[in-house]
């Protein structure tokens, strides 16, 4: 006799993932844009959240967002581009519970070297 394993589809599923979203640890809405400007321009929906609140962390290609644990909501995320960010010409702005990060790409320095001609 053989036994093959059949895998159900939940009617319920749809809503178990909602209750894991509600309960579990929540990641904000985020939109990317990119031109041919040498900058990232992030818009995340943190409701609820003031900016003292707020933890922005950038290491290398890697943007971590989190909310401080005394915060009413708490958000959590980490986001890897493909190119170093120069923290320096960066910004963060929160206006009415978005976040909107314009985080500015390092340059790549050319290490072409010029040849006198004899």
């Amino acid at each position: 006799m053989l036994f093959v394993p059949v895998i159900r589809r939940s009617a319920f599923a749809p809503s178990l993932r909602a209750f894991d979203r509600f309960f579990g640890e929540t990641t904000p809405a985020a939109e990317a844009s990119t031109s041919e400007n040498p900058a990232y321009e992030f818009t995340f929906d943190v409701p609820g959240v003031s900016r003292e609140q707020l933890s922005i962390g950038i290491e290398g290609n890697v943007i971590r967002i989190e909310t401080l644990p005394e915060a009413k909501r708490q958000y959590k995320a980490a986001y890897e581009l493909p190119q170093d960010i120069d923290v320096s010409k960066s910004e963060a702005k929160l206006e009415n519970g978005v976040l909107t990060l314009k985080l500015a790409k390092v340059l790549p320095e050319s290490k072409a070297v010029k040849l006198a001609i004899n």
